[in-house]
């Protein structure tokens, strides 16, 4: 075999080549990483996010051809996005949003009726809005979380929250068929949101799980954003959870 035909046996087209992908806060974490990976597998990305000038940044970095600054809460700006966007969209993430985290007994009925309702409510906004624009075999992914395999101290209502969405998002795949929607549900991963809630707690808690995880490491945002893609390409999928945590749940 020749060079040249070796290294033409080997080439492959990029997994999204002519596809589109939408994240729904790719400005940093989870969602820039697979805007990043999508980008890089041929794919055309659009990323939101809330802060304008972190936006510009994350665009630039992963050449974003487009991006749009809103909440992704605020429904009618939610809808004026997805009415702009040109068609065909192949697949949306959506990673904004984190989890709350809190004693029960201490939380205000509106702090409960928010942390329960509030990812189930943003993804619905967002599949109402993008159906009608997406193509054929096209996918939805959510992100959720593994709190609901495990309940325990200093979880709250985080548990509760997460339980709900495997069963919303098969619902929603029954719905939305021949669209696919499928759920991401991670342990710790090693991000600013995560940087953000343990503060000087960060360094203890990344030590603790390279010490007792069995893969030995600590999950970090490119392997959320491999799972995404390949969720993303594989058209046998659908109203499906995936966890990735490192084995967390099990030690």
């Amino acid at each position: 075999m020749t060079g040249a035909t070796a290294a033409a046996s080997t080439h492959r087209e990029p997994d999204l080549a002519g596809q589109t992908v939408v994240v729904i806060g790719g400005s940093a974490g989870i969602g820039l990483e697979t805007a990043r990976r999508a980008e890089a597998e041929g794919a055309d990305v659009t990323i939101t996010g809330r802060n304008p000038d972190r936006l510009k940044q994350a665009a630039l970095e992963v050449g974003a051809q487009r991006t749009a600054a809103f909440d992704a809460n605020d429904t009618v700006s939610m809808r004026k996005f997805f009415q702009d966007l040109p068609i065909p969209i192949d697949h949306v993430m959506v990673t904004a949003g984190g989890p709350t985290y809190g004693p029960l007994l201490e939380m205000s009925p509106a702090q409960v009726r928010r942390a329960l309702s509030d990812h189930v409510v943003l993804a619905l906004e967002v599949a109402r809005n993008a159906a009608g624009k997406m193509r054929t075999g096209g996918s939805l992914l959510f992100m959720s979380g593994t709190g609901a395999r495990r309940v325990g101290h200093g979880l709250g209502i985080a548990s509760a929250a997460t339980a709900v969405m495997p069963s919303f998002t098969a619902a929603l795949a029954l719905e939305l068929a021949p669209i696919r929607v499928n759920l991401i549900a991670p342990g710790f991963v090693d991000t600013p949101l995560s940087a953000s809630l343990l503060g000087d707690q960060l360094d203890e808690r990344r030590k603790e799980l390279r010490e007792t995880l069995p893969i030995g490491r600590v999950v970090g945002p490119a392997d959320v954003a491999a799972l995404a893609v390949h969720i993303m390409t594989n058209t046998a999928i659908t109203g499906a959870t995936y966890d990735i945590d490192g084995g967390q749940q099990f030690v």
